[in-house]
């Protein structure tokens, strides 16, 4: 790329990539550009009708939404010229499109109106925003807020659901040739019940942090991207009986894969929330399969946790994953890495893999998800 103007807009980028953003917001980066490792139909019942279980069981699932571009984001990150990175983040965009949250959001609502958890860990709850095309200011005009989008079909459904507490990943904007900037923003959420009275469930100490450790991959004709990753907990009490639930997204975009970025989120988490005396629930995409090659998850289970799924499980349990384009006919699910795990007391009555039935699909024939989440009902102690 010799061409002058085109290096003039590469160096436009590169200072808007040191430029950053107002406090509180993670470095801007207008880079687009990661690897990613990577429903049930039912009749419409006002979630007030269906009372909390009682005052020892708590009910919880994991969920990753997928934001639904792993190639498009792949393809944008090797980008080599200015052009190209244009074309390609323009690909990204219609991505999102394609994959269509709001129809794939109204299966998910229907596997919480199925399975009725108290509290849900969303993981790759994405905000898509545009913004003007190379405007220093961060884009702010939503697109796409792919946790409203879920809470407003499970409204429609009569369910009500609120946002605990989020963490902000990775935050990523770049020019499209479609004339505006696209800006991606990953986080991870912990959604509750809201009906719920306060003695039914009372939430308390919500936290959320960074991992320090993160993978960096690299991002084309812009330089390497650091892949921000974390955490989400909330300590939950019902009816006096105290619990903490932590949910998560360990590291699956630096390729070839290593286990020492991964070892080391699962050691900042074992010394940061999961370091209690609480009952513990932790929620997430570990990107660690649980069939005995997962470093992290052998580590976690070494520890004392328990796995839902060993204990109450029927069948494989697999959760990972369908294609990209979530247009595969047939299920490609052949690992296991989305899991809820349990320490200190709590008992496992009940696991289920919700989202891997390839007769519930949208309209165009799209998967819930890459992913299939897994909902568990949990028995807390009796001290």
């Amino acid at each position: 790329m010799n061409n002058d103007k085109d290096q003039h807009c590469i160096s436009f980028l590169l200072k808007i990539i040191e430029k950053k953003p107002k406090t509180g917001s993670l470095l801007r980066t207008t880079a687009t550009l990661l690897l990613f490792a990577g429903i049930l139909s039912s009749t419409t019942v006002a979630q007030q009708d269906i009372p909390f279980a009682n005052n020892r069981q708590v009910r919880v699932l994991t969920r990753n939404a997928y934001h639904g571009v792993d190639a498009e984001f792949s393809a944008a990150a090797a980008s080599s010229t200015f052009p190209q990175l244009l074309a390609r983040v323009a690909a990204v965009y219609n991505g999102y499109i394609a994959r269509d949250f709001p129809a794939r959001a109204e299966l998910m609502a229907a596997e919480i109106e199925a399975t009725r958890p108290d509290l849900i860990g969303l993981q790759e709850a994405v905000l898509v925003r545009t913004g003007l095309l190379f405007n220093p200011a961060p884009a702010e005009t939503v697109a796409l807020d792919y946790v409203q989008i879920l809470i407003d079909a499970l409204a429609a459904r009569g369910l009500q659901y609120t946002v605990v507490v989020q963490s902000i990943g990775f935050d990523i904007e770049a020019p499209s040739a479609l004339g505006f900037d696209v800006r991606h923003t990953d986080r991870e959420v912990i959604l509750a019940r809201s009906d719920l009275t306060t003695a039914d469930l009372k939430l308390s100490n919500r936290q959320a942090g960074h991992f320090a450790v993160n993978c960096t991959i690299p991002g084309g004709i812009v330089g390497r991207i650091t892949i921000l990753r974390g955490w989400v907990s909330v300590d939950a009490k019902i009816r006096g009986k105290s619990f903490r639930v932590v949910s998560t997204h360990l590291d699956g975009d630096c390729l070839p894969f290593t286990s020492a970025i991964q070892n080391a989120q699962a050691a900042e988490l074992m010394a940061g929330p999961l370091s209690t005396e609480l009952s513990l629930v932790l929620l997430g995409d570990l990107n660690s399969p649980a069939d005995g090659t997962g470093g992290v998850y052998n580590s976690l289970i070494a520890s004392g946790f328990a796995d839902t799924w060993s204990a109450a499980g029927i069948g494989s349990g697999f959760t990972c994953c369908q294609a990209g384009n979530l247009l595969n006919p047939v299920s490609t699910l052949g690992r296991r890495i989305d899991v809820v795990l349990t320490r200190n007391g709590l008992e496992t009555l009940s696991a289920t893999v919700v989202g891997d039935n390839p007769a519930i699909r949208t309209p165009f024939g799209l998967w819930p998800s890459d992913h299939a989440g897994v909902a568990a009902v949990l028995k807390l102690p009796q001290n």
